[in-house]
């Protein structure tokens, strides 16, 4: 079983997205603006500073916001 670390992060992933596809639902912002704020979200994880383990889990998350914008997960893509 996950521990409580993983399932928050899980859960705030979800949510996330759930906020990000309500935005683009009701043309709040458009794909391209929402995509812009998970890139800009990835990069500060990409420029982050610190030890290597910290820098290493800073890059596997930019890792994964990349492969949410690469997937569409946040966006509804016809």
């Amino acid at each position: 079983m996950p521990d409580q670390k993983d399932l928050s992060g899980m859960a705030a992933l979800s949510i996330c997205e759930a906020l990000l596809l309500a935005i683009g639902d009701h043309k709040l912002l458009p794909e391209r603006e929402i995509v812009g704020v998970l890139r800009d979200a990835a990069a500060t994880h990409e420029n982050a500073v610190g030890p290597d383990e910290v820098k290493q889990t800073h890059l596997a998350v930019a890792e994964l916001i990349n492969q949410i914008i690469d997937g569409g997960n946040s966006v509804r893509r016809p």
